[in-house]
């Protein structure tokens, strides 16, 4: 069972949990083809289709709106996912194109990634497709290492694709804070 999605905080950052009245402000994002590129589904049509995205519960996820803290609005999300109970989670992210380039999102991740090894997991991974440069190199910038490539690994809206698979344990992230 995951732990509670407890409201994070940074130096300019509030992650709180995601809720379905962050579709309207989460919406460009999911209908932005540039950064739905590399998503397993493709952009959405339709703020409806948004809702019923954020709608969807899935038990061993949590899932954080990032907002600034000046502004609750959400501006994109950070999700882990508990794989191994207790040991092992998961993460992903998706910001809005206007934030990108900023350090927004590696604060997020990062602030998650705190938590997770606060609450005593030894190991967080992230899957992205082999061509997203952009998120590589957000994993890499924090301390994640590449594991390997999983051939053929998604069906997606793009076709077939490999996934790079990044890890990062406990004991990396302390050396790198």
């Amino acid at each position: 069972m995951p732990r509670d999605t407890a409201v994070l905080e940074t130096a300019r950052l509030r992650l709180r949990p995601r809720t379905v009245g962050d579709a309207e402000a989460l919406h460009p994002a999911y209908a932005d083809h540039v950064l739905m590129h590399w998503w397993s589904s493709g952009p959405h049509d339709t703020i409806e289709q948004t809702r019923e995205q954020l709608a969807r519960e899935v038990p061993e996820w949590r899932c954080w709106a990032i907002t600034l803290k000046s502004d609750d609005t959400a501006i994109g999300f950070v999700a882990a996912g508990e794989k191994r109970q207790g040991n092992v989670s998961e993460i992903g992210y998706m910001l809005l194109r206007a934030h990108w380039g900023t350090g927004i999102a590696a604060e997020a991740v990062g602030r998650v990634i705190d938590q997770i090894f606060a609450e005593g997991q030894r190991r967080v991974f992230a899957d992205t497709d082999p061509e997203n440069a952009a998120s590589r190199g957000l994993l890499e910038r924090l301390g994640f290492r590449l594991e390997g490539i999983l051939r053929a690994e998604w069906e997606t809206h793009i076709g077939v694709r490999d996934t790079a698979l990044y890890g990062l344990l406990r004991e990396e992230w302390r050396g790198a804070a």
